[in-house]
C-alpha cells in the first residue's frame, strides 16, 4: 500500500492565519498541488505510481510510542507563552531606544501609544483566541515568514554547517567518507523514527524533539502562492547528485532498518563516480537540474509546472524522486584548500564558467532538501532547508553524524566501543535478502527530458546565481588568539563577549551602530523555535563608545562587564520568551 505524503505549513495571509481556530490534518482525494511521492516499484522510472491518499494541511505527529525516548516528554512542555502586550510594547521600546535619535524615538512612542489604544488590544483578543488548540502560537505565522520569501533560498535562507575531517587520513577520500556518513545519517533517521534518540536537554530538562521528524523525507515545494512543505513520512531512499547528475537507490527497509553495509554503499557510490565522469561535465552541466532550485521561488513553481505538465510523465515521475528522498548526498568534484573555500562550497557552491557552460560545484545541489555534501578530498559538510527546523536541531544531527562515525571506526578495532545508538540495524551481509522486501540498492540514473524551455531555464539560472555569488565574498576567521578558556577565566560569557566584539568593530569602522539580532533557542516549550535577542542596548552602545574613546583600559573592561552582563541577562529572557524581543514573536 503507497504510503501517505503530508503536506504542512501551507502559507496563509495573516488574515486566513488568525481567522484559523483549529489546526488539524485533513485528508483529500483531490489536494492542491498534490504531492509527488513515488512507490518505489522497479529499477527505473517507468509505471511508478504517485499514492492515491494524501495528508492535508498542519500535520499534527502521531503519539509517541509507548516507551518513546525521543517523544516521551513532549506532553510535559509547556506552550509558548503569549506574552503581556503593555509590557511586549515597553520592552520593544527599550530595544528601539540605542538605535534611534530622540524625535524618532519620540515619535515612536506615540505610535505605539496609539496602537495600545486602538488595534492593539483586538489583535491581542483574536491571538489569544487563535491559539486555543494549537501547539503553539507562533508556528504557522513563523512558517509563513517563511514560505511567503520569494528570494532564491541559496545564501539567503539555507545555512550550512561543516564537518571536521575524519582523524583517519586513509578514510578522508570521498566515497570512504560518503559511505560512512550515509550509514550514520541513516542509523540517525532510523533512531528517531524508532523514537529511541535521547532528547535534547539543558540542565537536566528535556526540549522540545518535534523539530526532528521533520528532518528527513522533507522538501520545500513552490506554488503559486508561496512554498509548501511536503513530507514522506516513509521514505527508504536517497538520491545522490553527482557532476551535476542525479542518482538514488534505497537504503532502508519497511522497519527503517538499513539493508545496505558501508562497504555497499561505498561500491554504489563508486559505481555512480565513474558513471558520472562519462559524461564530460559541459555537457552534463546543460541538463543540470537542481540549478533551477536556486532560482527565485515563483520562477522555479512555473518550471517545476512545466517538470509535471503531464501526470506519471517521466520529468514528473523523476521529480517525485527527489522530492521524496530522505536526504540528497552531493559528491562534489573539487578538493577546497582553505577554510573559505569549504564554506563557500558547503554555502553555495563554486561558480566556474568554462567554454561559456558553468560547472562550478554550484550546478550540483538541491536547495529545497536536507544536503549531505562531501568533497573529493573527503571534506564534508551540510546545508539545510530552513524552513521546518533550526540551527540547533541540524548541528545535534550534524555531531551525532560525525561522532557515530568514529565509534563505528573504533568499534572495527574494538567491538567494545560504546555506540550512541540504544539499538542498531541488524548487520544487513547478514540478513536474507528476501528480508529486504521490494526495495532496490542498485543505483539507477534520472534521466530528464531535456524540453527547450528547461534547457532555457537551466541556462539562465546558471547565469543568475553565477551573479549572486559573484556578489559576495567568503572568508572565514580562525582566530587562534584565545578562546572560550581564557574568555571565562575572565568572568565573561563567551556568546555575550563575542557579541560585544561584533559591535566594537562596526562601530570603529562606521562610528554608529547597527541593528543586530541573534536567535535563542526557545525549545524548552512544546514546538518552540527561536527568539531575538536584540544585541544592542544602551550598555553595549556605551560599551563601544568607551572602547574607541581615550579611557582608561579599566573603564573600557567595566563597561564591557556591564555590556555583556545585560546580553547575558537578555538572552536568559528569551529563552523564556520574556525578553524585549517578545513583541518580535507577538506581532510577527
Amino acid at each position: 500500500m503507497p504510503t501517505q505524503v503530508r503536506i504542512f505549513a501551507m502559507p496563509k495571509s495573516l488574515g486566513e492565519t488568525l481567522a484559523s481556530t483549529t489546526s488539524t490534518v485533513t485528508t483529500s482525494s483531490t489536494p492542491t498541488s498534490p504531492p509527488r511521492k513515488l512507490e518505489l516499484t522497479n529499477g527505473n522510472t517507468q509505471g511508478l505510481k504517485s499514492p492515491p491518499n494524501m495528508s492535508v494541511g498542519m500535520a499534527i505527529p502521531e503519539e509517541s510510542k509507548e516507551g518513546s525516548i525521543t517523544f516521551g516528554s513532549q506532553d510535559e512542555l509547556p506552550k509558548l507563552p503569549i506574552p503581556d502586550l503593555s509590557s511586549s510594547c515597553r520592552k520593544y521600546l527599550a530595544a528601539l531606544r540605542p538605535l534611534q535619535g530622540p524625535r524618532e524615538h519620540a515619535e515612536t512612542k506615540l505610535a505605539v501609544e496609539e496602537f495600545l489604544k486602538s488595534d492593539g488590544p483586538d489583535l491581542q483578543e483574536r491571538l489569544q483566541k487563535y491559539a486555543l488548540g494549537k501547539s503553539s502560537f507562533i508556528e504557522q505565522f513563523w512558517y509563513d515568514s517563511y514560505l511567503n520569501f520569494d528570494n532564491p533560498v541559496v545564501l539567503n535562507l539555507n545555512p550550512f554547517f561543516l564537518l571536521e575531517d575524519d582523524p583517519t587520513p586513509e578514510r578522508n577520500n570521498q566515497v570512504t567518507r560518503a559511505a560512512s556518513l550515509v550509514v550514520s545519517a541513516l542509523e540517525f533517521v532510523r533512531a528517531v523514527r524508532r523514537e529511541e534518540l535521547p532528547p535534547d536537554k539543558v540542565r537536566g530538562k528535556p526540549l522540545c524533539m518535534y523539530q526532528y521528524s521533520r528532518l528527513f523525507g522533507t522538501a520545500r515545494v513552490p506554488t503559486n502562492h508561496g512554498c509548501q512543505i511536503e513530507q514522506d513520512p516513509d521514505s527508504k531512499h536517497v538520491v545522490v547528485l553527482c557532476r551535476g547528475q542525479f542518482y538514488w537507490f534505497d537504503v532502508l527497509d519497511d522497519n527503517s532498518d538499513l539493508i545496505m553495509s558501508e562497504r555497499d554503499l561505498a561500491i554504489n557510490l563508486q559505481t555512480i563516480v565513474d558513471d558520472a565522469v562519462q559524461t564530460p561535465i559541459q555537457e552534463a552541466a546543460k541538463g543540470a537540474l537542481g540549478i533551477l532550485s536556486t532560482e527565485n521561488r515563483k520562477i522555479w513553481s512555473g518550471l517545476r509546472e512545466v517538470l509535471t505538465r503531464e501526470e506519471h510523465s517521466n520529468n514528473a515521475d523523476c521529480l517525485g524522486i527527489v522530492d521524496s528522498a530522505l536526504f540528497v548526498l552531493c559528491l562534489d568534484y573539487t578538493e577546497p584548500a582553505t577554510a573559505a573555500e569549504l564554506c563557500q562550497n558547503m554555502l553555495c557552491g563554486t561558480n566556474e564558467v568554462v567554454k561559456g557552460v558553468q560547472i562550478g560545484t554550484c550546478i550540483n545541489r538541491w536547495y529545497d532538501k536536507l544536503q549531505i555534501i562531501v568533497c573529493k578530498n573527503g571534506s564534508a559538510g551540510i546545508n539545510f532547508e530552513h524552513t521546518g527546523v533550526d540551527g540547533h536541531t541540524v548541528l545535534r544531527f550534524a555531531s551525532d553524524l560525525y561522532t557515530d562515525t568514529i565509534l563505528r571506526f573504533a568499534r572495527t578495532i574494538n567491538g567494545q566501543a560504546p555506540s550512541l545508538w540504544k539499538t542498531t540495524s541488524p548487520d544487513p551481509s547478514k540478513r536474507d535478502p528476501e528480508s529486504f522486501g521490494d526495495v532496490n540498492t542498485t543505483p539507477h540514473k534520472l534521466e530528464w527530458d531535456m524540453i527547450p524551455e528547461l534547457n532555457v531555464a537551466v541556462r539562465f539560472a546558471e547565469t543568475r546565481l553565477a551573479d549572486l555569488i559573484g556578489q559576495n565574498e567568503f572568508e572565514c576567521l580562525d582566530f587562534s588568539g584565545y578562546g572560550k578558556n581564557f574568555i571565562t577565566s575572565m568572568g565573561f560569557s563567551p556568546d555575550a563577549f563575542v557579541q560585544m566584539a561584533f559591535q566594537a568593530a562596526y562601530y570603529g569602522l562606521y562610528g554608529r551602530v547597527e541593528c543586530t539580532y541573534e536567535p535563542a533557542m526557545t525549545k524548552s516549550y512544546l514546538h518552540g523555535r527561536t527568539e531575538a535577542i536584540r544585541s544592542v542596548t544602551d550598555d553595549s552602545v556605551h560599551f563601544v563608545q568607551t572602547f574607541w574613546a581615550d579611557n582608561p583600559a579599566e573603564t573600557k573592561v567595566e563597561a564591557l562587564q556591564k555590556a555583556c552582563e545585560q546580553h547575558v541577562n537578555s538572552t536568559r529572557l528569551c529563552a523564556k520568551a520574556q525578553s524585549q524581543a517578545a513583541m518580535d514573536t507577538q506581532v510577527l
